[in-house]
């Protein structure tokens, strides 16, 4: 078991030494084709359309039917802009005001139902995510907020498509690498892209039961040469966590589902199932509270300042992960962060640092300065979503609250109410887990904290961080550009925007006879593709 980023103890240095040495005595093809890749779900998807979705629940299983312009490398387990490579794009270059961003793409790809894939495929799709496409029909736009500063995207014949920017963004071919990135084909409706959807990747869709199974098969015109390996790509859903780990250690499927497999439940993964090949990583997913702020009482920050003082953040980190998670703020801490504060200057921040008995006291005065005691709590609902990540951290947040006189009944909602209700903003408490697909402060503080964000679930708006966010996004020296990020990050824990509790590890596991499969180290949803993936067997 290889360790990125953890303090994780457990180690198989005889896997890495067989690896070196096969790759060392065995030429490239001996990567073998063919076979079914057997994976798990452990959630209902709540559509197929990746670019109106915000759940791995959707990304697992349909990445694989399209491509992006960019991808990051699968090969190297920590994503920044330094490992973006090509896809439908053969390659991209900015003009010398950093606001064009030209990409050259690909001839000869075809969709998966024939259709020559072209540049009007590239301007169709980010016309619609900007909302300026003729016809839209999205039901959701969760990152139409990323391209703010996108006025256009214009063409020269099929080939070459220009993003036209209204200032520069450098993070941008960052974003255009995300797995929620994929390019959509023009002349397919959304209605069908929601259930059957068509793409050029090396898997075309096949079937879809919800809440039971899906099937992808190769797609035998891919443009990359002899990808993918596998012939198929069988997805079955088992709600229970504890049957999925069994099945996996009795063989019945390949790869964990990403960052299913809990600390506690890798060391019984690899006590029933020795030879698996286990990691244990940081997921780029945080777990946060979220407070509704236009509801009352919580409309008053006395009171959101008091629960994000009642949070202590160490039970959570050694209950759940036994001391293998991050302690950070919205961005992914270090070292697995480009982006995270320092831990010196992340302690001095209030709820942090500091005595803990201190900031409960504090707490309480607050709450009973506004009339709340043990004899008189608090009522209140904390709504999360129906999986274990979700609700272990919910149980230990109710139980924290109710040291502050607020008492928390838990409502526990299945995926697609619960995404349903955030977007809605029907809620009031929630306990949420956060899934950051680019390591990027567009991608992740622009998204959940900016003003006009539909993934800004709490309606925090604060016109100085709205400042800021457009300010880092612009900056094209990256230590400015950092300042400024932990600039916000200062004003996001003092506002008690969204309390971030933990930055969350966990590990994935895959049967030793499974190649090529590398989990990432700071995102869990851009590496599950799949075409480079081949089995030994």
């Amino acid at each position: 078991m290889r360790a990125r980023g953890t303090c994780l103890s457990i180690a198989l240095p005889s896997i890495a030494a067989v690896a070196v040495a096969v790759l060392a005595a065995s030429p490239a093809a001996a990567q073998k084709k063919g076979g079914t890749l057997r994976l798990y779900h452990n959630d209902n998807p709540p559509s197929t359309s990746l670019l109106e979705e915000s759940t791995i629940a959707s990304v697992m299983p349909f990445a694989a039917v399209f491509n992006n312009l960019v991808v990051f490398d699968p090969a190297k387990p920590r994503e920044s802009i330094d490992t973006v490579i090509p896809d439908l794009a053969e390659s991209w270059s900015w003009d010398s005001t950093n606001t064009k961003l030209t990409f050259k793409l690909r001839q000869g790809v075809k969709w998966h139902d024939g259709q020559p894939f072209t540049a009007k495929d590239v301007q169709c799709t980010w016309r619609m995510l900007i909302g300026k496409a003729e016809t839209q029909d999205f039901k959701r736009n969760p990152r139409k907020i990323w391209y703010t500063k996108l006025r256009d995207v214009s063409i020269n014949g099929d080939h070459e498509a220009t993003f036209e920017l209204s200032e520069p963004q450098p993070g941008l071919p960052a974003l255009s690498a995300s797995a929620f990135s994929a390019v959509y084909p023009c002349h397919v409706p959304q209605q069908v892209m929601r259930t059957k959807p068509v793409g050029t990747g090396p898997f075309k869709f096949a079937e879809f039961e919800r809440g039971k199974s899906i099937r992808l098969v190769r797609n035998p015109d891919y443009f990359k040469k002899d990808r993918p390996y596998l012939d198929e790509i069988a997805v079955r859903t088992i709600d229970s966590r504890a049957t999925r780990m069994l099945a996996f250690s009795t063989g019945e499927f390949d790869i964990t589902f990403p960052s299913d497999v809990s600390v506690p439940l890798l060391k019984d993964i690899k006590a029933r199932s020795p030879d698996a090949v286990c990691e244990m990583t940081t997921t780029g997913t945080l777990i946060n509270l979220l407070v509704n702020r236009v509801n009352p009482p919580f409309d008053n920050p006395e009171i959101r300042k008091a629960m994000s003082l009642a949070l202590d953040r160490k039970p959570f980190n050694t209950i759940l992960m036994e001391g293998h998670a991050r302690m950070g703020g919205a961005m992914l801490p270090q070292p697995e962060g480009q982006w995270g504060m320092a831990t010196d200057a992340l302690m001095s921040l209030p709820g942090y640092g500091g005595d803990g008995g201190k900031n409960l006291a504090e707490a309480q005065a607050i709450m009973q300065k506004l009339g709340y005691s043990e004899a008189k709590p608090l009522q209140i609902k904390i709504q999360t979503r129906n999986l274990p990540t979700y609700r272990d951290p919910a149980v230990i947040v109710s139980d924290q609250l109710k040291k502050i006189y607020i008492a928390g009944e838990l409502d526990i909602l299945d995926t697609p109410r619960w995404y349903s209700k955030l977007s809605r903003k029907e809620y009031t408490i929630g306990l949420n887990v956060t899934g950051v697909s680019v390591d990027d402060p567009d991608g992740n503080l622009v998204e959940n904290y900016s003003c006009n964000s539909e993934r800004n679930y709490t309606q925090y708006c604060n016109a100085e961080v709205d400042r800021l966010l457009a300010a880092q996004s612009r900056e094209l020296d990256k230590e400015k550009r950092k300042r400024i990020v932990w600039d916000i990050e200062r004003i996001l824990v003092e506002d008690a925007a969204r309390p971030v509790i933990l930055h969350s590890a966990a590990g994935n596991c895959w049967q030793p006879y499974v190649k090529n499969f590398k989990p990432h180290d700071n995102s869990q949803y851009n590496n599950l593709r799949f075409e480079d993936v081949w089995l030994d067997k």
